[in-house]
Protein backbone atom coordinates (compact mmCIF):
# COMPACT_ATOMS: atom_id res chain seq x y z
CA UNK A 1 0.00 0.00 0.00
CA UNK A 2 1.01 3.28 -0.69
CA UNK A 3 -0.16 5.93 2.01
CA UNK A 4 0.39 9.82 1.98
CA UNK A 5 0.68 11.45 5.55
CA UNK A 6 -0.23 14.41 5.58
CA UNK A 7 1.25 16.71 8.78
CA UNK A 8 3.74 13.80 9.00
CA UNK A 9 5.88 15.85 11.76
CA UNK A 10 3.20 16.06 14.20
CA UNK A 11 2.65 14.26 17.23
CA UNK A 12 0.48 11.85 15.81
CA UNK A 13 1.51 12.37 12.33
CA UNK A 14 5.35 11.35 13.18
CA UNK A 15 3.64 7.94 14.69
CA UNK A 16 1.61 6.78 12.10
CA UNK A 17 4.96 7.44 9.39
CA UNK A 18 6.74 5.46 12.17
CA UNK A 19 3.89 2.45 12.10
CA UNK A 20 3.59 2.86 8.54
CA UNK A 21 7.29 1.90 8.19
CA UNK A 22 7.08 -0.92 10.39
CA UNK A 23 4.84 -2.60 8.05
CA UNK A 24 6.58 -2.15 4.93
CA UNK A 25 4.40 0.48 3.11
CA UNK A 26 5.70 2.99 0.44
CA UNK A 27 5.39 6.33 2.86
CA UNK A 28 4.76 10.29 1.46
CA UNK A 29 5.44 12.18 4.37
CA UNK A 30 3.68 15.57 3.76
CA UNK A 31 4.85 18.27 5.78
CA UNK A 32 5.23 22.32 6.23
CA UNK A 33 9.09 21.57 6.48
CA UNK A 34 10.13 18.15 4.77
CA UNK A 35 13.71 18.68 6.19
CA UNK A 36 12.27 17.48 9.44
CA UNK A 37 11.18 14.38 8.60
CA UNK A 38 13.25 11.33 10.04
CA UNK A 39 14.64 10.10 7.03
CA UNK A 40 14.11 6.27 6.76
CA UNK A 41 13.86 3.67 4.03
CA UNK A 42 10.11 3.80 1.56
CA UNK A 43 9.67 7.67 3.33
CA UNK A 44 9.83 10.30 1.19
CA UNK A 45 9.39 13.85 2.25
CA UNK A 46 7.71 16.40 1.10
CA UNK A 47 7.10 20.25 1.57
CA UNK A 48 3.53 21.30 0.80
CA UNK A 49 1.06 24.05 1.75
CA UNK A 50 -2.26 22.21 2.80
CA UNK A 51 -4.43 25.45 1.62
CA UNK A 52 -3.18 25.20 -1.90
CA UNK A 53 -5.32 22.56 -3.08
CA UNK A 54 -4.05 21.88 -6.76
CA UNK A 55 -0.45 21.77 -5.51
CA UNK A 56 -1.64 19.16 -2.88
CA UNK A 57 -3.51 17.12 -5.21
CA UNK A 58 -0.55 16.46 -7.09
CA UNK A 59 1.34 15.63 -4.81
CA UNK A 60 -1.69 12.77 -3.19
CA UNK A 61 -1.62 11.46 -6.45
CA UNK A 62 -1.17 7.73 -7.07
CA UNK A 63 -1.63 7.13 -3.62
CA UNK A 64 -3.91 4.03 -2.32
CA UNK A 65 -5.06 6.08 0.91
CA UNK A 66 -4.48 9.57 2.32
CA UNK A 67 -4.34 9.67 6.27
CA UNK A 68 -5.22 13.71 7.77
CA UNK A 69 -3.37 13.80 11.05
CA UNK A 70 -3.34 18.19 10.11
CA UNK A 71 -3.14 20.06 13.13
CA UNK A 72 -3.83 24.20 12.92
CA UNK A 73 -1.75 24.82 16.02
CA UNK A 74 -3.42 24.84 19.71
CA UNK A 75 -1.82 28.44 20.07
CA UNK A 76 -2.77 29.65 17.13
CA UNK A 77 -5.27 32.16 17.53
CA UNK A 78 -7.39 31.31 14.11
CA UNK A 79 -7.44 27.55 15.18
CA UNK A 80 -10.91 26.72 14.62
CA UNK A 81 -11.20 28.37 10.98
CA UNK A 82 -7.38 27.22 10.30
CA UNK A 83 -8.13 23.51 11.34
CA UNK A 84 -11.68 23.76 8.70
CA UNK A 85 -10.16 25.34 6.42
CA UNK A 86 -7.28 23.03 6.07
CA UNK A 87 -9.32 19.97 6.54
CA UNK A 88 -11.66 20.91 3.69
CA UNK A 89 -8.51 21.45 1.35
CA UNK A 90 -7.03 18.00 2.10
CA UNK A 91 -10.30 16.48 1.42
CA UNK A 92 -11.11 18.20 -1.68
CA UNK A 93 -7.39 17.63 -2.94
CA UNK A 94 -8.12 13.68 -2.27
CA UNK A 95 -10.80 13.62 -4.78
CA UNK A 96 -9.03 16.18 -7.15
CA UNK A 97 -6.31 13.41 -6.76
CA UNK A 98 -8.11 10.56 -7.38
CA UNK A 99 -7.60 8.72 -4.28
CA UNK A 100 -10.73 7.23 -2.84
CA UNK A 101 -9.59 5.85 0.65
CA UNK A 102 -8.95 8.67 3.71
CA UNK A 103 -8.99 8.68 7.08
CA UNK A 104 -9.09 11.72 9.35
CA UNK A 105 -7.76 12.13 13.19
CA UNK A 106 -9.99 14.29 14.93
CA UNK A 107 -10.93 14.66 18.46
CA UNK A 108 -12.51 13.51 21.46
CA UNK A 109 -14.37 16.09 22.38
CA UNK A 110 -17.53 15.07 19.90
CA UNK A 111 -17.74 11.88 21.69
CA UNK A 112 -20.75 11.15 23.47
CA UNK A 113 -21.56 11.01 27.26
CA UNK A 114 -25.44 9.91 27.28
CA UNK A 115 -26.55 12.80 24.95
CA UNK A 116 -24.49 15.38 24.95
CA UNK A 117 -20.71 15.48 23.36
CA UNK A 118 -17.98 16.04 25.60
CA UNK A 119 -16.44 19.90 23.96
CA UNK A 120 -20.43 20.92 25.09
CA UNK A 121 -19.57 19.82 29.55
CA UNK A 122 -19.03 22.31 31.75
CA UNK A 123 -15.57 20.35 32.71
CA UNK A 124 -14.17 19.90 29.03
CA UNK A 125 -10.37 22.68 29.38
CA UNK A 126 -11.23 26.01 27.48
CA UNK A 127 -7.89 25.52 26.19
CA UNK A 128 -8.86 22.96 23.62
CA UNK A 129 -12.11 24.37 22.96
CA UNK A 130 -11.49 25.81 19.57
CA UNK A 131 -9.68 22.74 18.49
CA UNK A 132 -12.01 20.24 19.47
CA UNK A 133 -15.13 22.32 18.13
CA UNK A 134 -13.41 22.45 14.68
CA UNK A 135 -13.03 18.82 14.83
CA UNK A 136 -16.70 18.05 15.91
CA UNK A 137 -17.78 20.35 13.22
CA UNK A 138 -15.83 18.88 10.33
CA UNK A 139 -16.77 15.59 11.36
CA UNK A 140 -20.51 16.63 10.64
CA UNK A 141 -19.48 18.18 8.05
CA UNK A 142 -17.44 14.92 6.31
CA UNK A 143 -20.90 12.79 7.49
CA UNK A 144 -22.09 14.49 4.08
CA UNK A 145 -19.28 13.71 1.93
CA UNK A 146 -20.01 11.04 -0.45
CA UNK A 147 -17.44 10.58 -2.79
CA UNK A 148 -14.68 9.49 -0.63
CA UNK A 149 -14.39 6.38 1.06
CA UNK A 150 -13.99 8.26 4.22
CA UNK A 151 -13.20 7.29 8.30
CA UNK A 152 -12.92 9.62 10.97
CA UNK A 153 -10.78 8.67 13.83
CA UNK A 154 -11.30 10.21 18.18
CA UNK A 155 -8.47 8.84 19.66
CA UNK A 156 -8.91 8.45 23.75
CA UNK A 157 -9.45 11.10 25.72
CA UNK A 158 -6.28 11.07 26.71
CA UNK A 159 -3.78 10.29 24.22
CA UNK A 160 -0.26 10.20 25.11
CA UNK A 161 2.87 8.77 24.34
CA UNK A 162 3.60 5.28 25.30
CA UNK A 163 4.47 1.73 24.34
CA UNK A 164 2.60 0.15 21.28
CA UNK A 165 0.54 -3.06 22.35
CA UNK A 166 -1.47 -3.17 19.57
CA UNK A 167 -4.34 -4.30 22.35
CA UNK A 168 -7.39 -2.21 22.81
CA UNK A 169 -10.76 -1.72 22.45
CA UNK A 170 -12.88 -0.14 19.90
CA UNK A 171 -15.95 1.80 19.95
CA UNK A 172 -17.88 4.17 17.66
CA UNK A 173 -20.10 7.57 19.41
CA UNK A 174 -18.77 7.15 23.01
CA UNK A 175 -15.47 6.78 24.86
CA UNK A 176 -14.09 3.60 25.37
CA UNK A 177 -13.39 3.73 29.18
CA UNK A 178 -11.54 1.27 30.97
CA UNK A 179 -12.79 -0.43 33.92
CA UNK A 180 -11.41 2.44 36.21
CA UNK A 181 -13.57 4.85 34.23
CA UNK A 182 -10.40 5.82 32.31
CA UNK A 183 -10.15 6.25 28.70
CA UNK A 184 -6.47 6.20 27.45
CA UNK A 185 -4.32 5.42 24.46
CA UNK A 186 -0.81 5.98 23.66
CA UNK A 187 -0.22 7.58 20.40
CA UNK A 188 1.57 4.21 19.13
CA UNK A 189 -1.49 2.53 19.54
CA UNK A 190 -3.32 5.18 17.56
CA UNK A 191 -1.15 4.31 14.49
CA UNK A 192 -1.87 0.99 14.94
CA UNK A 193 -5.33 1.29 14.83
CA UNK A 194 -5.41 3.50 12.09
CA UNK A 195 -3.54 0.60 9.56
CA UNK A 196 -5.52 -1.94 11.21
CA UNK A 197 -8.57 0.35 9.61
CA UNK A 198 -6.89 0.87 6.33
CA UNK A 199 -6.41 -3.36 6.22
CA UNK A 200 -10.26 -3.93 7.18
CA UNK A 201 -12.41 -1.26 6.14
CA UNK A 202 -14.02 -2.20 9.26
CA UNK A 203 -15.68 2.06 9.27
CA UNK A 204 -15.96 3.08 5.84
CA UNK A 205 -18.21 6.44 5.86
CA UNK A 206 -18.25 6.62 9.72
CA UNK A 207 -16.50 7.48 12.94
CA UNK A 208 -14.68 5.36 15.31
CA UNK A 209 -12.91 5.16 18.91
CA UNK A 210 -10.21 3.86 20.94
CA UNK A 211 -9.17 3.00 24.39
CA UNK A 212 -7.72 0.05 26.73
Amino acid sequence: MKVAVVGATGFVGSAVVKEAIARGYEVTAIARDSAKVEKAAGVTAVSADVYDVDALASVLSGHDAVVNTFNAGWTNPNLYNDFIKGCDSIQTATKKAGVKRYLTVGGAGSLYIGEHQLVDSPQFPKEYYAGASAARDYLSALRKEEELDWTFLSPAINLHPGERTGKFRLGTENPVFDEHGKNDISVADLAVAIFDELENNQFVKSRFTLGY
